[in-house]
């Protein structure tokens, strides 16, 4: 008897446990089948591979057919300017230019250049009328909203320009922070964003354009300016009275292309063609081309008529 029972007992112990693990499989497995929808969506994003190169020809879409557009604000030598030939012609000349024209090349597209004040540059950018803005453009984080930035193409910095005779005039940037001192710096530009940043007791003059900064300047109506530390360097081999008083801190030191937003196209093309032009050389001969053009007879500023 104690045998039957004790075979009986295995018996519904045995069974207990066959429905047991078969509860659990079956669990397992629904789980399992609810869970494989959202699972495979994850393993398709994070194992999505990278677009191949030159995928952007096929989707490439810009303002007018077959056209790159570009804004450009050309009182920013090297970067933009006009260069005078012997005859007195002006031509849309620096490194930013020889760029452009490189891009739209490699994109096999027409070049379109329209030339502005800086803020219209920002705006047109901005309003999609233009696919790219080229003008020495530093890629702040407070224009991220209004536009998508390329690479960086150029290492750059910053400086607070002066005349000679106050070269020593101050020890220190921080000495410049007085309501006494009149400082100008370009209109919508970084420059006058880090001026507000450096020195915002000072006198803070916004003019439309750097020339403007340094006719002010060079006419002792301004002590000193913000301008980007390339194009001071160029202003003060033509403008010897012209020189730099000091580095200005800034940790974004380098220049990219504004690019209308969204346009992931355009921005893929853009930035391969960049990354050609620095693999090749090209942008060191754009860059030393531009250097030696804007130490001749240069005219910065729009051209009437």
């Amino acid at each position: 008897m104690k045998k039957v029972l004790a075979i009986m007992f295995a018996l519904t112990l045995l069974v207990s446990l066959l429905a047991g693990c078969g509860s659990t499989a079956t669990d397992s497995q629904d789980a399992a089948a609810e869970s494989t929808p959202a699972a495979d969506a994850a393993a398709e994003d994070t194992s999505s591979e990278e677009k191949p190169e030159g995928w952007w020809k096929e989707e490439l879409t810009t303002v007018s057919d077959g056209v790159l557009t570009v804004a450009t604000s050309p009182d920013f030598a090297p970067y933009e300017f006009y260069a005078i030939d012997e005859e007195g012609n002006a031509q849309l000349a620096g490194f930013d230019m020889a760029l452009a024209q490189y891009i739209a090349d490699y994109m096999g597209l027409t070049l379109e250049v329209v030339p502005m004040d800086f803020d219209g540059v920002l705006a047109e950018v901005t309003a999609g009328n233009v696919d790219l803005g080229m003008a020495g453009l530093s890629p702040d984080p407070n224009r991220m909203d209004a536009m998508d930035f390329s690479d960086i193409y150029y290492q750059g910095g910053q400086s607070l320009v002066t005349v000679q005779a106050n070269k020593d005039k101050w020890a220190s940037l921080e000495e410049l922070n007085d309501p006494s001192v009149t400082i100008g710096a370009q209109l919508g530009s970084i420059q006058y964003d880090l001026a507000m940043e450096n020195t915002p007791d000072a006198d803070v003059v916004q003019l439309a354009k750097v020339t403007d900064v340094v006719s002010e300047l060079l006419g002792g109506k301004l002590d000193a300016g913000f301008i980007e530390t390339v194009v001071a360097e160029s202003y003060a081999k033509n403008y010897p009275d012209l020189c730099i008083a000091f580095d200005v801190p800034y940790e974004v030191e380098g220049s990219s292309i504004g690019v209308v937003k969204g346009n992931e196209a355009l921005m893929a093309g853009v930035n391969e063609a960049i990354a050609a032009a620095l693999a090749d050389g090209s942008l060191d001969t754009f860059i030393t081309e531009a250097n030696e053009l804007a130490s001749g007879n240069i005219y910065e500023g729009l051209m009437e008529g």
